[in-house]
């Protein structure tokens, strides 16, 4: 604030007495670290909550609440006393007479200085917008002392007087407190969605004269770091007690001193004449807890509040231990000849230790885990680690969280997505885990999970669990990673246009410095890599950002089409999957009159304004119908498509329920939506290399690999892609047989109706029941102009990370004549296996074999290519 501006030039060290500065969390179990930090060295660990009496609950409600952001404790019923969330680990406590009945003669509390509480700069921004809403309209806050004094967007700090008189800075945080207030020490119940990041700091004026004795009180009573100042404006005196999660002392590093720093401060300022005291009262868990107590307890500060004796009573050290909390009223003089200590100033502390029962500082819910934060791109994470369960088969299996952010763009964010991982190891390797080198598995997708371990464990798991601790990351948005729904996108927000920010952070770049994140976790200095399909596309953005922290990339299908638009990538695979289709009708050409006698009576019903209901929602038309040609780049799909056909009707001409069941269990969109919304941006690449700038970095690029001579932006948006393209082929050869309503006027089997592959339309908002509620989303995301780069294409040239690719020669989903274009770009280290014998499901369908060959590739165990 302006104070701590202004001091700087005159400001008066004094050493605290020597101590440890509250530790950064460890790896230590739960209680065991209670029992570490309860007996650590003196420290300030939490300026917890500030209780604040008031006369209206309903009034306090819409200021700290609607105004501020905080958020209520749960676990307080409306005839409690109301906790107001600030943040995932302050807290103010506005007691009514509603809930409190003493409280109608002991009248409200104002804090006898400034409250200042700190946002992310996003969160200051939506801050100021309410600010200036509740001006405008005060509702239940008119006719009191509520006041925005000044809002400064730009500095990023304001002014606001509360209800009762209370003065608040909002402003936004420094790098110190939101590192230390989110840096996974806890949180509190209902806290997630807390707009603040917490109470930086509680300023008190006192009489003039008195700051010495304050600083003499809090350095040998509390053994707090003490800093005494002289304002240059005011030229008041004062003290500064700084501590609070995440505090860390002056150090030495690379020959350069780093300076002290803080995430929470009280500050006493001496003024001519300072309010008197209300009986408002602050909270604090501090370490050395039990000797601090016996040095209150000698100068004569501890005291028993009649009004909270249902919460402590303590007046020996038996009790403090029992309570695990004490009081004092007062900040006391050392004691004079006659023994008596005498009071300086006034202001109740309830002092806690770490082993408190509502102690945030540790608050992991689930007692197998625990919380351990690294320093992952320069902050603070939570890292919770479950227990070890072993597995029939011979596996132990561990959970992996991690609280990130959800924009990794901005430093300031406070928003975070749960991300989850699991571990699987052999059991046989349990006593040397630490030392196996780790394997992250990326998924297909995107918008899908990692795959579960059958028991007992086969395929690639069986290969890789021989040599690997194994790492399933259930990618952001997917399985337990903050999934997203349409609901859960509902609840996020029902404006479009917030969605599509939200969901603009759950592309490859998000994703893999997520991954990076678990490799920090895990301490690891390199990991190795196995990407399927989009996996793959996550590795080569991997690579594009940190190639260092990469041992062996694996491919299987998964080399990107880098550098290539998202248009040409279609023209592409609708060429492959229309070959796929020739040879499905080859194999059974009875389906050539089947599939038309089924599109014939889904047109009829839709044209009849009785369109086929889905047994869970939603139509089947018969572009959904053709969508099944998903299936048909597998090595089973022909096969499992041509049984769903032939049961297709009932009896008497209508399409049975066991055939409509079956097409849902073919499609999987409305319940994965970020495949549906998030499949053509993943192609969108918002680099500045143009197309040719991009394959330009191929100094000789295979044969016949580039496909078009598209000279349009990578970065510009995919506007439909599929749906445009699939037009311009019917536009260029009206008798294609992608058009079905062409192909229908002949019901024999003398032409074939094609399938699609994997592209998603802007159509399928109408036919399939959830995605509707999305419908102006998708189009948002379609349409967006300004996406950000997800390859970086002189980083990915000649890569010195040893790299090995399955390419399928036939793939429909990506493209092999980009996929050469791209190990081309990776250089003699990327090392391709193309072949014809794996469609797109080779990893599924031959795992063992396939990951033992790329690894040899990739270890120069196997001469491939030869």
């Amino acid at each position: 604030n302006q104070a701590t501006a202004s001091c700087t030039s005159t400001i008066q060290h004094k050493s605290s007495p020597s101590s440890p500065s509250p530790p950064l969390l460890s790896d230590a179990p739960p209680e065991e670290l209670k029992k570490a930090l309860d007996k650590q060295g003196p420290g300030m660990l939490l300026l917890e909550h500030l209780n604040l009496n008031l006369w209206d609950t309903a009034v306090g409600d819409a200021f700290y609440d609607d105004v501020l952001g905080c958020t209520r404790d749960p676990r307080r019923t409306p005839s409690k006393t109301p906790h107001h969330n600030c943040g995932a680990m302050t807290q103010f406590h506005t007691a009514s007479p509603a809930t409190e009945k003493a409280i109608q003669y002991q009248g409200v509390q104002v804090w006898r200085g400034e409250v200042t509480i700190a946002y992310s700069r996003a969160e200051f921004k939506a801050l100021a917008k309410r600010l200036t809403n509740v001006k405008r309209d005060p509702g239940v806050l008119k006719d009191t002392k509520f006041s925005v004094v000044s809002v400064d967007e730009n500095i990023g700090i304001a002014r606001v007087i509360c209800p009762y008189g209370n003065r608040f800075v909002l402003k936004v945080a420094t790098f110190e407190q939101q590192r230390g207030l989110q840096g996974g020490y806890g949180r509190r119940p209902g806290s997630l969605s807390s707009k603040p990041i917490g109470m930086v700091e509680a300023a008190v004026e006192v009489p003039r004269g008195t700051s010495e004795e304050i600083a003499e009180f809090y350095e040998t009573v509390f053994g707090f770091n003490v800093v005494r100042f002289v304002d240059d404006t005011s030229g008041n005196a004062g003290v500064l007690v700084s501590g609070g999660p995440g505090t860390q002392e002056a150090e030495s590093k690379g020959g350069r001193t780093v300076p002290p720093s803080h995430s929470q401060s009280l500050r006493f300022i001496e003024v001519e004449n300072p309010p008197p005291s209300t009986g408002e009262h602050l909270a604090m868990y501090i370490g050395n807890f039990e000797e601090t107590f016996l040095k209150c307890l000698d100068r004569g500060a501890v005291w028993v509040n009649p009004r909270f004796v249902h919460l402590d009573n303590v007046t020996d050290l038996h009790s403090a231990r029992r309570d695990k909390q004490f009081r004092i009223r007062h900040l006391l003089r050392p004691k004079d000849d006659s023994k008596h200590s005498q009071p300086i100033f006034e202001l109740e502390h309830e002092v806690r230790s770490v082993m408190h029962k509502s102690s945030p500082l540790l608050g992991a819910t689930n007692t197998n885990e625990k919380p351990s934060p690294r320093l992952i791109d320069g902050q603070y994470h939570p890292h919770f680690e479950g227990t070890p369960q072993a597995l029939p088969g011979g596996i132990t299996a561990v959970d992996h969280r991690l609280e990130l952010p959800l924009d990794w763009s901005n430093e300031f964010e406070t928003k975070t997505v749960s991300v989850y991982a699991r571990e699987i190891y052999s059991t046989d390797f349990a006593d040397k885990r630490g030392d196996k080198p780790v394997l992250l598995f990326l998924q297909g997708g995107p918008g899908f999970p990692s795959p579960r371990p059958s028991l007992p464990v086969g395929g690639w798991m069986k290969r890789a669990l021989q040599e690997y601790r194994v790492l399933l990351l259930d990618q952001r948005g997917t399985g337990l990673s903050t999934p997203v729904s349409t609901e859960n996108l509902l609840k996020i927000s029902e404006n479009p246009e917030a969605q599509a920010d939200y969901l603009s952070h759950f592309r490859q770049d998000s994703i893999v410095r997520d991954a990076e994140a678990f490799r920090v976790a895990l301490n690891k200095d390199k990991i190795s890599l196995l990407g399927q399909s989009f996996g793959g596309f996550c590795i080569l953005t991997y690579l594009s950002l940190f190639p260092n922290s990469i041992d062996k990339a694996l491919f299987t299908v998964g080399l990107a089409p880098v550098g290539t638009h998202v248009d040409d990538v279609y023209r592409a695979t609708y060429k492959r999957v229309q070959e796929r289709n020739r040879r499905y009708y080859k194999r059974y050409p009875q389906d050539i009159a089947r599939v038309k006698q089924i599109i014939a009576y889904l047109s009829m019903r839709s044209k009849t304004g009785s369109p086929v209901e889905m047994p869970t929602g939603g139509k089947l038309t018969p572009r959904r119908f053709l969508q099944l040609g998903l299936a048909l780049g597998s090595l089973t799909g022909m096969e499992a498509l041509h049984y769903l056909l032939e049961g297709a009707f009932n009896p008497d001409g209508t399409l049975a329920y066991g055939f409509l069941r079956g097409v849902e269990s073919f499609q999987s969109f409305d319940t994965n939506p970020i495949y549906y919304l998030l499949h053509e941006p993943i192609y969108v690449d918002g680099g500045s290399l143009s197309y040719e700038d991009a394959t330009a970095a191929v100094k000789n690029p295979v044969e016949g690999a580039l496909l078009s001579s598209s000279s349009l932006d990578l970065g510009e948006p995919g506007n439909w892609s599929a749906e445009r393209i699939l037009a311009e082929i019917i536009r260029n050869d009206p008798e294609s047989e992608f058009n079905y309503e062409q192909s229908l006027k002949d019901l024999d089997d003398s032409k074939a109706v094609y399938f699609t592959g994997e592209m998603v339309y802007p159509w399928m908002s109408e036919d399939y029941p959830t995605l509707s509620l999305v419908k102006d989303l998708a189009d948002l995301l379609a349409k967006k102009a300004d996406w950000g780069p997800i390859y970086d294409i002189e980083t990915l040239k000649n890569t010195a990370v040893s790299c090995a690719a399955l390419v399928s020669y036939e793939d429909i989903y990506v493209e092999r004549q980009y996929s050469e274009k791209t190990a081309a770009l990776l250089g003699d280290n990327c090392k391709i296996w193309v072949t014809n014998e794996y469609q797109h499901s080779g990893l599924r369908d031959d795992g063992y074999n396939v990951l033992d060959k790329l690894l040899a590739m990739a270890g120069n165990k196997e001469i491939v290519p030869s």
